[in-house]
């Protein structure tokens, strides 16, 4: 392709999609610190791993709340639990099962829409899709702006910000920026259309295994299970769940989205990257038996790097100094993102007179 169809397709995209691609660079940067910035009672406490704690906490929790869906447990970067319940409520408790806060609503938690915003951009399945387009327009533009830096790569400039407001000036430092950012912004937007589009996964992933192995090994098992039972013996579940996994943690546990479907736990492991593990457990909604179980470690090599791909891109690993490179690698996102729309739309050169 010449290059000059090259800089017209990578200046009209970007210019379409650099207000999406924007936004994810600023959430994801400011969403990498979530559990440092949210501000509560307890948010800081140790991490409570004895099971029959656990229990207690679970029971108390379920007697305040008889409305949850499902509760993700405090984790070693975060001590509260929280309640996910009917109708977007939600709540936070502590590792002791008594409410710190509820709301009505995601609006009144900023961490919740900021999530919604990076993940859906508050619209659903539609926003999730639009985000993965983005994501693989991302891997798009990384490619031809390398191509277009290369013609120009003798007046390269380090900077953070182009030197002035003017389009000439910040179309070097896009492309200069660019440069620097290159392989942050590939892992960024690769890890993310994997997460978005599981055909992407299966083919960036097909040299360890196949893709509909990858579809298969994620998909929930079909099991029967009779109704929830109210008075459920959560101490009996809880307790089988770590028989099974001595050396797991407890992350989430959900109850059952339609009559005849488990509950669900999943728990990490501790060589599990993944924040809130894919070690999954089913157990029987009526009487708390196992129904069956899967093991996260024992998994296929594609299943366990694409596990892989969501603490990488979500800094959930690596500790302060990966945050730290991820919140720089959201942040000139932002500013490609930002200055690309405002210099193709706003600083575009005016035709000259017939």
């Amino acid at each position: 392709m010449p290059t000059r169809a090259i800089d017209l397709l990578h200046r009209w995209t970007g210019g379409i999609i650099g207000v999406v691609l924007a936004i994810l660079g600023l959430t994801g940067a400011i969403l990498v610190h979530k559990d440092t910035w949210v501000m509560l009672p307890h948010a800081g406490d140790a991490l409570v791993r004895d099971p029959g704690a656990v229990t207690r906490a679970t029971e108390r929790m379920f007697a305040a709340s008889g409305d949850i869906d499902s509760i993700i447990y405090a984790s070693d970067s975060f001590g509260l639990n929280q309640l996910r319940l009917r109708h977007g409520a939600g709540a936070y408790a502590d590792q002791a099962g008594a409410i710190v806060t509820r709301w009505d609503s995601q609006w009144a938690r900023p961490e919740l829409w900021l999530f919604d915003l990076h993940h859906h951009l508050f619209v659903g399945d539609v926003g999730e899709m639009v985000i993965g387009v983005a994501g693989l327009a991302a891997l798009g533009f990384v490619v031809t702006g390398l191509i277009l830096w290369w013609r120009t790569r003798r007046t390269f400039r380090l900077r953070l910000l182009p030197k002035r407001l003017s389009r000439p000036a910040i179309v070097t430092h896009h492309r200069d920026l660019g440069v620097i950012v290159a392989p942050l912004l590939i892992l960024s937007a690769l890890t993310g259309a994997m997460m978005v589009f599981r055909p992407v996964a299966g083919v960036v992933l097909a040299p360890f295994g196949t893709p509909a192995q990858l579809s298969k090994t994620l998909a929930a098992p079909k099991l029967e299970s009779g109704p929830l039972n109210p008075r459920l013996d959560w101490g009996a579940v809880i307790a089988a769940a770590h028989r099974r996994f001595p050396d797991a943690t407890i992350r989430i546990l959900t109850l059952p989205k339609k009559p005849g479907a488990p509950i669900a736990i999943r728990m990490k492991r501790a060589d599990e990257w993944l924040p809130n593990g894919r070690t999954t457990l089913w157990f029987d909604a009526a009487d708390g038996h196992l129904l069956a179980a899967r093991d996260a470690l024992a998994m296929s090599a594609n299943v366990r790097l694409f596990n892989a791909a969501y603490p990488l891109h979500a800094a959930k690993v690596g500790g302060l100094m990966w945050r730290l490179v991820t919140t720089a690698g959201g942040l000139a996102l932002f500013l490609l993102g930002s200055l690309a729309v405002w210099s193709f739309w706003f600083k575009r050169p005016r035709a000259r007179p017939m």
